[in-house]
């Protein structure tokens, strides 16, 4: 298992009525990726539930977008 990566940040938009992603291209780069059926290439992310509601609710400014450790035998259990 191998470290979380820190791929980039969540917050709501300056006019509060969308949620902003910034993501870092060379993390992203980094990440692991997982192949459909179909044949279209997925990075899977995770931003934690209660995290987002607290940016939601004004309770935080800014939370994290990371690719776990784990990822990739997340995908194998779940995806294929």
């Amino acid at each position: 298992m191998s470290d979380d990566i820190l791929v980039g940040y969540v917050r709501k938009s300056n006019s509060h009525s969308a949620i902003r992603l910034s993501v870092n291209v060379k993390a992203l780069g980094d990440c692991k990726t997982y192949t459909t059926s179909d044949g279209q290439i997925y990075i899977p992310l995770e931003i934690g539930i209660n995290q987002i509601q607290k940016v939601l609710n004004g309770e935080r400014a800014v939370t994290i977008i990371t690719q776990k450790g784990d990822e990739e035998e997340w995908v194998r259990k779940y995806i294929k």
